[in-house]
């Protein structure tokens, strides 16, 4: 599942990237829970949760089987 986790999370980092952010994958816990970490102009960011929710985890949970959610670590 960490595969297909870190092949989602490529094919948005151009749109982070794009507004000077990025994200990077930490990990993917037996329960489906993807930890993710945002860096540069995304870390922090006051629509950084707007970010994570509507764009990654939306993505993540659409596309992966067994991604039940993602959480931001710092």
């Amino acid at each position: 599942m960490k595969e297909q986790v870190q092949e989602v999370i490529n094919k948005l980092r151009p749109f982070l990237l794009r507004d000077g952010g990025d994200v990077e994958l930490v990990d993917v816990d037996e329960d489906g829970i993807v930890q993710i970490r945002l860096m540069g102009a995304c870390g922090n960011c006051p629509s950084s949760m707007i970010t994570l929710k509507a764009g990654i985890e939306r993505a993540l949970t659409t596309e992966v089987p067994g991604v039940k959610g993602i959480e931001q670590v710092f």
